[in-house]
């Protein structure tokens, strides 16, 4: 499905939010909260979402506008790859979210392993680093690079965290039901390449 408008508002918000942080003219502010305020308009009209919601969660941020980082932990024990069942969704997804300010990806993915599925890990090496807007997932109003990190486990056990009811270990034939906003069948299916091939080279898009 083609969701031109969607790109749309967000290169619009992108554009505002820059001009925004660096114009001194007061007229061009006012220009420039009028294309954020066109963003907001176009996902409100399109998605029937509040306005007011809009603003706060998509068009809020200050300074130069930049993509998102998602960090997902990619954790093989006897061939399975570690998952856990969120509770947002319902459904499954490598541990991990956002970066944090303050931590290296490698740090982000140790400690969302730990909160999300009770392990300890170390990070071994990065796997690839997508733009999810190639990768088929469903669309939302941010860019995001999504980073997954190879990382093995050192101790701990199997526990939920604030954020997951379920921990899993799953073999490339029995995947669980995915939360695709987090992770594709197709990503989970590249993560096994790189368990069957240790030298296969770090995707980039």
């Amino acid at each position: 499905m083609n969701h031109r408008w969607l790109e749309w508002a967000k290169q619009i918000q992108a554009i505002a939010q820059t001009g925004l942080a660096y114009t001194k003219d007061v007229y061009d502010r006012e220009r420039f909260e009028d294309l954020r305020q066109m963003s907001v308009d176009i996902l409100a009209h399109y998605t029937e979402t509040d306005p007011g919601k809009i603003k706060l969660t998509f068009a809020s941020d200050t300074g130069y506008a930049t993509p998102k980082v998602d960090i997902r932990g990619v954790v093989f024990r006897d061939g399975k790859l570690l998952l856990v069942r969120e509770k947002h969704d319902g459904v499954w997804a490598l541990p991990g979210g956002w970066a944090d300010i303050g931590l290296s990806p490698s740090e982000v993915a140790v400690k969302e392993i730990k909160e999300e599925s009770g392990f300890d890990a170390k990070p071994v090496r990065l796997l690839a680093v997508l733009d999810k807007k190639f990768h088929g997932h469903p669309p939302e109003p941010y860019h995001i690079y999504k980073l997954f990190i190879r990382c093995d486990i050192t101790g701990g056990s199997a526990t939920t965290g604030v954020e997951t009811s379920a921990v899993g270990f799953f073999g490339e034939d029995e995947l669980p039901v995915l939360s695709v906003e987090r992770n594709t069948e197709a990503q989970l299916r590249t993560m096994f390449e790189f368990l069957r091939d240790p030298d296969k080279p770090v995707i980039l898009d």
